[in-house]
């Protein structure tokens, strides 16, 4: 049997839903704690419950990524049920982007066998069952641009997930950044 809970971090109530110790979903916060429960509850058919030692370590670990810290969640245990060999490749390769990192669609493509993987890659992304365990925010669009976020909140959600673990976004400093916008004349 399925069960999920509620758990509290800087971005606001997640939840996470589970099947023995696998994750088999999770939810980024909605308007109200209520919302995210009645999600879950509909989308996995799991019941409130106490997390399993497992579970709650993977919750103890997205709650401290949340805060900031550079953890990694790629040792969660997951069930992604009758996923497809593509959507399980591009979830294992968004895996092992480490927080405060990003990657393209066409970057997770490009590994996958080209290019012409980008949108595929969009679309699994954008059914992720794992939102945080799989880290689907850190993935932007060509020359870094802030895209699609299919999470409550969309693109501001995203980028407030990548300012908490320090990302870098967008093109890196120009040449004369440092450079005041204007000088006074001297007298």
């Amino acid at each position: 049997m399925a069960g999920y809970c509620l758990f509290s971090t800087p971005i606001g109530a997640c939840g996470i839903a589970w099947r023995g110790d696998a994750a088999i979903s999770t939810r980024l916060p909605d308007d109200t704690p209520d919302q995210t429960a009645r999600w879950l509850a509909s989308r996995t058919g799991a019941c409130r419950g106490t997390a399993p030692g497992a579970v709650r370590s993977a919750i103890d670990a997205m709650i401290a990524l949340l805060e900031g810290e550079k953890t990694d969640l790629s040792d969660i245990e997951c069930d992604f049920g009758n996923t497809d060999p593509l959507s399980l490749e591009i979830y294992a390769h968004t895996r092992a982007i480490a927080a405060g990192e990003t990657a393209t669609y066409g970057d997770i493509a490009i590994a996958l066998g080209g290019k012409h993987l980008a949108q595929r890659v969009g679309q699994a992304l954008g059914r992720n069952p794992l939102p945080i365990i799989v880290p689907c925010h850190r993935i932007l669009g060509a020359n870094g641009r802030l895209v699609g976020f299919s999470a409550h909140g969309g693109v501001e959600t995203k980028l407030r997930m990548l300012r908490i673990e320090g990302a870098k976004i967008g093109p890196g400093p120009g040449l004369f950044d440092d450079l005041p916008l204007a000088t006074r004349p001297r007298h």
